[in-house]
């Protein structure tokens, strides 16, 4: 009986060893994959987009209908180096910075009730 206490101190007391062999490079391995699905789902697709957004905004020019990141539609009056403006009704011009803008649209989107009357 007193044989079993004893083998169980010495098997706690012993030296803890490393991993075994191999452990170490598939670590590093899983560690490159998940880098790389990183980079394929999310760094690259908001790069893509961010060059996108940019192309748009060097684009702009007067006359191009756009829609703003709030939702406000309007025609592009005057363009300045950072600053957009934008007329959103007969007379009424807005100023905006110019990264505010989301997209451009077709001509017909300003001052349409989005209703097809035959």
């Amino acid at each position: 009986m007193f044989d079993l206490f004893i083998s169980t101190a010495l098997a706690q007391g012993a030296a803890p060893q490393g991993p075994p062999p191999g452990q170490g490079s598939q670590f590093f391995m899983m560690v490159m994959i998940m880098i790389a699905i990183f980079y394929f789902l999310i760094f690259r697709p908001q790069a893509k987009q961010a060059r996108e957004h940019q192309n748009l905004i060097s684009s702009l020019k007067k006359g191009d209908q756009v829609v703003t990141h709030a939702g406000i539609h309007g025609k592009v009056f005057a363009v300045e180096e950072r600053i957009l403006h934008v007329e959103v009704a007969k007379g009424v011009r807005i100023r905006l910075d110019k990264d505010k803008v989301a997209r451009k649209v077709g001509d017909s989107s300003v001052g349409s009730t989005g209703s097809d009357e035959d």
